[in-house]
Order: C-alpha cells, then structure tokens, then sequence
C-alpha cells in the first residue's frame, strides 16, 4: 500500500481517481488547492503524487518546484497530467526531468486504469 497524494482542479476527477486507486489498495488524498497539498505533505510525506499541470492560481510545475525545495520532498516520485501537445510536451522534458516526474499521462484518452498503471510501475521502480 503505498500513500498518494493526487493534486487536480476538477473535484470530480479528483474523487474518483481516488476512490478507484484506493480500491486498489492505496491510501490517496486529493486536494484542489496547491497550498492545502503542500500543508498536507508537511504532515506527512506521500510516496507518489499525481498532479494535474492546470490549477486554479498556480501550474502543476510550480508547486513543484515549491514543493522540491523542502529537501524531505525531493525524492518523492510525481506523475503529471495535462492536455498537451507533442511541441507542448518537449517543451515541458527539461522541466519534467528537473522536478523528478517520473511519468506523464495524458488526460486526451487516458482511462483510471491507464494511470493505475502508470503509478504502480512508478511505485515498484520506488520499492527496487
């Protein structure tokens, strides 16, 4: 069981993520806000975050950035969602691979199975 820590500005999208990792066996948290996810974090650590690169007030990447500056949280593996396009997704590479996001998963097409998937292929690589 690993703790999730899922970061989307659609409530609905978030809950559900939720509800169908925790079914998996996860314990998951999802906030909207940015602010109140780094608070959470601070109480204690996830070992996966999922973030959506669109957010109310701040990008995914910036909380990022704010987040990997706490030494305790550098090491935490992150997963990115967004609609982006293929230009938009080579821009974003270095960034990506700056902030340690392991994955991205695009929401066009993406199924809660698809990013199950991805988290624990990211999960198991953590534990190995």
């Amino acid at each position: 069981m690993a703790r999730i820590l899922i970061l989307e500005a659609d409530r609905q999208l978030a809950r559900y993520t939720a509800d169908y990792l925790s079914r998996q066996g996860h314990e998951v948290s999802f906030y909207c806000d940015p602010q109140t996810a780094i608070t959470a974090t601070d109480a204690g650590p996830p070992d996966l975050i999922i973030l959506n690169l669109s957010l109310a007030g701040r990008s995914g990447i910036e909380f990022l950035y704010e987040l990997r500056s706490y030494p305790d949280w550098q090491a935490v593996p992150a997963i990115a969602t967004g609609r982006l396009t293929h230009d938009e997704q080579l821009a974003y590479g270095k960034a990506f691979s700056q902030l340690g996001v392991s994955g991205f998963v695009p929401k066009d097409g993406a199924t809660l199975r698809s990013l199950a998937a991805a988290a624990s292929q990211i999960l198991q690589t953590v534990k190995t």
